[in-house]
């Protein structure tokens, strides 16, 4: 496809938290090269305030449907709107069939991504993957910044960099700017084979709060039980020190939120990789996921895994029963990275 100037590119954005961070670095890549580059992100409407702290993306878009809805007739008079911006190229990171629709309907001439669901037509620059040279996610949207010529090799990359706003009025009341504060992010949307037990992060929180920290747990509704779990371990004397916010917070306060820790301790979600992007020190811990696709991108995170012979095996719950890869990983490997 001949070479033109992209000035103006629309970018069809993932469906999960750890995904939409990671393809910050798929915006970096674009603005490195043209720094003048108008990127607009296409995406599900509670990814704006991931969007709005990178500065790199000039508009958030809201995605009408909902993740996994078709939407024939909502697709094509959505890209009829676009249209109207005259883009340049769009790239679209998720592999669905479906998520190519829009730019096609908008008519934007280069329309760039993998091949995934055989969409040759809805895509003109189409992508043959090459799982082997490039393993890791970040590198499969990096790619995508560069001719076809060079996608076949791993590329570099700048890591995600989001910068944080002030926490807001109603949050700010629960933090003691006076204390180191530790903040638990426990919950796996993925499944609960991804979960570190309760009463571990309840363990390592009794340390640090037996030593003056203030203690934070953040997550979603769905998160709610665990951390239930984890309050009801945590010791009398420091009840007034540790704060469940799960459930309680908009993805922007979660945000802000964790850009006031001094430490993460977080297993293989979003949230951790909302923390990396924060630079904030972090503690990862995985278990039946691998740091080799969806490692957190930041110097400063420390990832906490064992091997055993069954890990990772990508399952939502554990095949075998014994949930070894996440009981086995001592609260002594967690407590050393902080303290060391």
């Amino acid at each position: 496809m001949p070479q033109q100037r992209i000035n103006k590119i629309l970018i069809v954005g993932p469906s999960w938290v750890g995904d939409m961070v990671m393809a910050q670095s798929l915006f970096k890549a674009l603005k490195s090269d043209n720094p003048s580059l108008q990127i607009d992100v296409l995406a599900m409407a509670w990814t704006r305030p991931l969007l709005q702290r990178m500065p790199e993306v000039s508009n958030a878009i809201a995605m009408p449907l909902s993740h996994g809805v078709f939407g024939w007739s909502m697709r094509r008079k959505l890209g009829k709107e676009l249209a109207r911006h005259n883009y340049d190229q769009a790239i679209v990171l998720p592999n669905s069939w479906k998520s190519a629709l829009i730019p096609w309907f908008a008519g934007i001439p280069i329309r760039t991504g993998w091949r995934g669901e055989m969409r040759y037509g809805l895509l003109n620059d189409i992508r043959k993957l090459d799982k082997q040279a490039l393993p890791m996610m970040v590198q499969r949207f990096v790619s995508l910044a560069y001719p076809a010529t060079e996608s076949h090799a791993a590329p570099s990359y700048q890591a995600p960099m989001m910068e944080p706003f002030p926490v807001s009025d109603d949050i700010n009341p629960y933090l003691k700017p006076d204390q180191k504060r530790l903040i638990l992010c426990p919950g796996a949307e993925f499944g609960p084979a991804k979960q570190w037990p309760p009463e571990y992060y309840a363990e390592v929180a009794n340390n640090l709060l037996d030593q003056g920290w203030q203690v934070i747990v953040l997550g979603s509704k769905a998160d709610q039980k665990t951390a239930a779990q984890i309050e009801s371990a945590i010791a009398q004397a420091h009840q007034s020190e540790f704060v469940n916010l799960t459930g309680q917070t908009q993805l922007e306060q979660a945000i802000d939120l964790l850009g006031t820790a001094d430490w993460v301790i977080s297993n293989d979600s979003g949230l951790m990789h909302i923390a990396a992007a924060l630079q904030r020190p972090l503690v990862a811990i995985y278990g039946p996921t691998s740091t080799a696709f969806t490692p957190p991108l930041a110097d400063n995170a420390h990832i906490v895994q064992i091997d055993i012979e069954c890990s990772p095996c990508f399952e939502r719950e554990c095949p075998l029963g014994h949930h070894r890869c996440m009981r086995d990983l001592t609260v002594d490997s967690v407590k050393q990275v902080i303290t060391s």
